[in-house]
């Protein structure tokens, strides 16, 4: 049992409900009940009357949840306390990166950021890597991993941590789809594209098909979320154009039923970096991440 376990404790007490508990705590339904499983384990006792349709406290539930919140306020107590007498920085740091970037760069940074700083918290939200120049502009996060943007705003700062190729794949499966993509001189205006919304990789596939002298592209679907996209040409629907390490981070059960293709053309990588408010650079918090990210950047070099 740890504070961790009480923090999940105590919101499923209070929502009774364990998708919007595990969505505000960012992890799986699946993992949430776990660990409520071991906490019950731990504690010899159940907690939670569930079943199809309702989540309730038992007994023990309810004098658990005295304990928890007891705890936790100590806890806090002592934790302010001690932090009062440390020049360690404390405070709350909110991040955004898409699901894949989660996997791919974000371990890193922040096992290097941790180490350092010990007492911030990190708050992580995911989403499409399209939106998270928009996440920091509008400070609804204070850092974000983001592909660059053929403009980048005058009040945004970025600082490159790679670049970021796309391949095109298709589905696996036999099919039309899998004819026409294999054909010696495939007829592109015939085959189904599955698209991003918007951002560098949509700047990208315009000119791709700017090469390829595709007018007017079948367009079977325009999506949020190149994770979402790699999933729809696993399932058959068409073919993308997506960012290499989407594709490499996906689960393996998607990995096999999709090709990987060279495009016709080559297709310019785009950069990936972090991005942060050009203003916001003096705050403690976030100045500490942007100068151990500026230092790692040039050690690399």
């Amino acid at each position: 049992m740890n504070i961790r376990d009480l923090k999940l404790f105590l919101h499923l007490a209070d929502s009774c409900h364990f998708g919007r508990t595990a969505n505000a705590m960012h992890i799986s339904p699946s993992t949430l009940s776990r660990q409520i499983q071991r906490l019950e384990e731990s504690f010899g006792h159940i907690l939670f009357m569930r079943d199809n349709r309702t989540v309730r406290l038992t007994e023990a539930g309810k004098q658990f949840k005295q304990f928890a919140q007891q705890t936790l306020f100590e806890y806090q107590q002592v934790r302010h306390s001690l932090n009062q007498q440390s020049a360690l920085l404390t405070g709350e740091l909110r991040l955004f990166c898409s699901v894949t970037a989660a996997y791919s760069h974000l371990p890193k940074l922040l096992d290097n950021f941790r180490l350092e700083n010990p007492l911030i918290e990190i708050k992580l939200t995911t989403g499409d890597a399209a939106d998270a120049v928009n996440k920091v502009a509008s400070q609804a996060a204070d850092l974000a991993i983001a592909g660059k943007p053929e403009k980048l705003p005058d009040n945004i700062l970025f600082n490159k941590l790679g670049e970021i190729p796309l391949v095109l794949i298709a589905p696996s499966l036999a099919g039309t789809i899998r004819q026409q993509i294999t054909q010696p001189q495939p007829n592109w205006q015939q085959i189904p594209f599955i698209l991003p919304e918007h951002g560098p990789a949509r700047q990208r596939i315009a000119l791709w098909f700017q090469h390829q002298a595709i007018n007017n592209p079948l367009i079977y679907a325009t999506v949020s979320g190149h994770e979402a996209i790699v999933s729809m040409v696993a399932l058959g629907c068409g073919i993308a154009l997506i960012p290499k390490v989407v594709v490499d981070n996906s689960p393996e059960s998607i990995r096999h039923r999709i090709l990987q293709l060279d495009p016709i053309s080559p297709v310019e990588p785009f950069d990936l970096g972090v991005c942060v408010l050009n203003k916001r650079l003096n705050e403690p918090l976030i100045r500490a991440f942007w100068q151990l990210l500026t230092v790692a950047n040039m050690r690399s070099q």
